[in-house]
């Protein structure tokens, strides 16, 4: 790790035990002030660090946010880890949870098929919004701010010949879904691959999804979605323990 994102860690451990001058964390960090100054509003620019009335500086609301985004979702994957599994106890296919981060969607919890069927999505990485069904199923109950923000960096690439590539195409689709309550990824990120999604949404909002996905010459769209009730029940279950 470089020095000075060691600096910039330790500056926001300083300021996060308590507001401080820039005199003061000069002092402390044995720098001169212009140069605290600098680094100080480099933190400032991207939401870590901020400047109060009094000319002292605390934690920037960005990080606060951050911090709050990562506890919810760590909720999410412990609150759901008993219902998820017992889901996947009854259908035998891999089953996903999702959270909603900030400006993505990343998978946080992952049960595979009982089978030994490998799926090519891991905990941690980020989820294609436009081509799965825990992407379109968390789309489709935001707003429209909110789902600009996460389809920003979306590159609307073509993975098969059923990948979703336009916008307006998207949006057409994401109103379906928040209509009849349930996504479905048919064969749009590997041709071979097919899931049925609900979300979970609790008072604050939707905070996540679930989804249940096989193989398409094992399982179809027709037999996934016939497990629907049971993924709706698992998802209120979960909604209701969030509050």
């Amino acid at each position: 790790m470089s020095q000075s994102v060691k600096r910039a860690a330790r500056i926001i451990d300083s300021i996060a035990a308590e507001p401080k001058s820039i005199a003061r964390l000069a002092d402390e960090f044995d720098l001169h002030r212009s140069t605290m100054f600098r680094e100080l509003q480099a933190l400032e620019e991207v939401g870590y660090a901020r400047r109060r009335r009094d000319g002292t500086y605390a934690l920037g609301f960005h990080l606060v946010a951050l911090a709050q985004t990562s506890l919810e979702s760590i909720d999410l994957r412990e609150v759901a880890a008993g219902p998820l599994r017992r889901l996947h106890k009854s259908v035998g296919n891999t089953v996903h949870l999702a959270a909603l981060m900030e400006s993505s969607i990343v998978y946080v919890d992952k049960v595979e098929d009982a089978n030994g069927v490998r799926m090519y999505s891991r905990i941690g990485a980020p989820v294609r919004p436009h081509c799965s069904g825990v992407g379109k199923a968390i789309l489709a109950n935001l707003d429209r701010p909110q789902r600009d923000a996460i389809l920003a960096a979306t590159d609307w690439k073509k993975y098969t010949e059923n990948t979703i590539t336009t916008r307006s195409k998207l949006d057409a689709e994401l109103d379906d879904i928040a209509e009849q309550g349930f996504a479905v990824d048919d064969g749009e990120f590997e041709d071979f691959v097919n899931c049925v999604a609900v979300p979970i949404i609790t008072r604050a909002g939707v905070v996540g999804a679930l989804s249940v996905t096989a193989i398409r010459m094992v399982q179809d769209l027709e037999t996934l979605t016939a497990r629907l009730p049971l993924m709706q029940r698992t998802a209120a279950q979960i909604a209701r323990a969030l509050g």
